[in-house]
């Protein structure tokens, strides 16, 4: 299964992007709305054309930082959001970020990596995100597909994978998801209170 750069470079250039909601996921900005502190680091893996980090951003949000694998989609951004600082547009493999955050938001990140890489992305998160940081955003509640993304999965999997190193806050059906992913969404909040091994 390919799902290298050239994989969704290829996806963004033929607009093969059904996950793209063309505008921030509500669940996320009902979250951001309750935000009060706008210095904290935040990042979004896996971002793609990233709507959050432009909410965000546009709403006062100075840290924010964006990895993905594709080039293309950090130019998208680029090209929308012109002030964006393009040090915080990051072209890398998220397994390879190393750095500390406050806040780490999954918006169609999850779902994306091969399913082999579930225990790691969990690690990771945890390494990443500083004590007491949060990881925040919406998880599939759907079975989907076995053979390419989006990959789904359910809460009592998501919560092997997670509880060795979170506090589970939040993992409930989302009630304000779009009309298109109703009753398939878990927006989940996890927080970072396990020491890192």
């Amino acid at each position: 299964m390919d799902l290298s750069a050239d994989f969704w470079n290829t996806k963004y250039k033929n607009n093969q992007i059904g996950w793209d909601l063309g505008e921030i996921s509500p669940p996320l900005k009902a979250y951001f709305e309750q935000l009060t502190h706008k210095n904290i680091k935040i990042l979004i893996p896996g971002g793609g054309n990233s709507y959050e980090a432009e909410w965000l951003f546009k709403n006062g949000f100075q840290n924010v930082f964006v990895v993905d694998l594709s080039e293309i989609a950090l130019k998208n951004i680029q090209q929308r959001i012109p002030d964006f600082p393009t040090s915080q547009l990051i072209h890398a493999n998220f397994f390879d970020i190393n750095n500390s955050f406050d806040l780490i938001v999954e918006q169609t990140f999850f779902c994306a990596i091969h399913p082999n890489l579930r225990a790691n992305y969990a690690k990771k998160m945890n390494e990443l995100l500083k004590p007491n940081g949060k990881l925040v955003g919406l998880l599939f509640d759907a079975k989907l597909n076995d053979n390419h993304p989006p990959f789904g999965g359910n809460k009592e999997e998501y919560k092997a994978y997670f509880e060795p190193y979170f506090s589970i806050e939040i993992m409930e059906n989302a009630f304000n998801s779009i009309n298109s992913r109703a009753g398939m969404e878990l927006f989940c909040v996890f927080k970072n209170t396990i020491t890192k091994t």
